[in-house]
């Protein structure tokens, strides 16, 4: 469980980092599977396979439902935790790949906001390697206004952007393989590109959410991770056992369709992702 200094920093800054939640080794393991992963299905988590990746790889799927992890989630939302979707980023050496500045909350449709983002390192991850920046205390104001800009840079699906935000006034969350941030629908942040010699890649359970939090744009699975779901809200997902299996690409892609429908929901047109 977080600490009582740890929670009250989530509450006064939007977010918590660093978390330790794997050891060396443990984390050592998990990159070697997800570059082997990578390597041998690379087709299918290429751009928009990224999204929901833990449906179809035991690794991840392990990842989102590791105890600890759930331990500092509850923390926050209380005991009762839905699995609601997942992110792989790599950003190879020398790529021009960036998060501009948004909020989580904006166009995911969960509701209430009794959810929290966690970001688990498998790299090590700094400001030279584009590290996720937070912009503290932003979470206590409501949603923000959000231009979409298509960017060919930009990772996000519509290259959402809260105008006017300045570098110097975000955080950067520096960690080591291994660690995990946790940060609020509504905290506004982003990252910038990789412009060092290594690899910068996370895993993001996007999102963990309370039983009582309901998507009201559109329809997702969940998955249960932890107490009771008495609200009954979503359809449930399986959990895979074994990697890249044809029922559980197929159930991803029918899952990512409605997600794409949720994030795009009003846009002129659709990004890469």
């Amino acid at each position: 469980m977080l600490t009582d200094a740890q929670k009250q920093h989530y509450d006064d800054h939007g977010f918590v980092a660093p978390i330790d939640i794997f050891t060396a080794n443990e984390i050592a393991s998990i990159r070697a599977d997800i570059e082997a992963a990578d390597e041998q299905y690379h087709d299918e988590l290429a751009g928009a396979g990224r999204n929901n990746a833990h449906y179809v790889l035991p690794v991840l799927d392990a990842i989102t439902h590791d105890s600890r992890i759930l331990d500092a989630v509850e923390s926050l939302i209380g005991r009762d935790i839905l699995v609601c979707g997942t992110t792989l980023f790599i950003k190879p050496p020398h790529t021009e790949g960036f998060v501009s500045w948004h909020q989580d909350a904006r166009y995911i449709g969960l509701e209430p906001h009794n959810w929290v983002t966690a970001w688990l390192a498998i790299d090590d991850v700094d400001e030279q390697n584009g590290c996720m920046r937070m912009v503290s205390g932003s979470h206590k104001a409501p949603l923000q206004d959000h231009v979409d800009t298509f960017g060919e840079d930009n990772i996000l699906t519509r290259g959402q952007t809260v105008p006017d935000i300045r570098m110097e006034d975000s955080v950067p969350v520096i960690m080591q393989a291994g660690q995990l941030s946790l940060h609020h629908p509504r905290i506004v942040h982003g990252s910038g590109p990789n412009h060092s010699d290594k690899r910068r890649m996370g895993f993001a359970i996007q999102s963990y959410i309370g039983a009582n939090v309901d998507q009201v744009i559109g329809k997702i699975w969940v998955q249960h991770a932890r107490g009771n779901d008495t609200y009954q809200y979503h359809q449930y997902a399986g959990r895979p056992s074994q990697p890249m299996q044809p029922d559980d690409l197929a159930f991803r892609q029918k899952a990512n369709d409605c997600l794409s429908d949720i994030f795009y929901a009003g846009a002129d047109k659709k990004g890469q992702f």
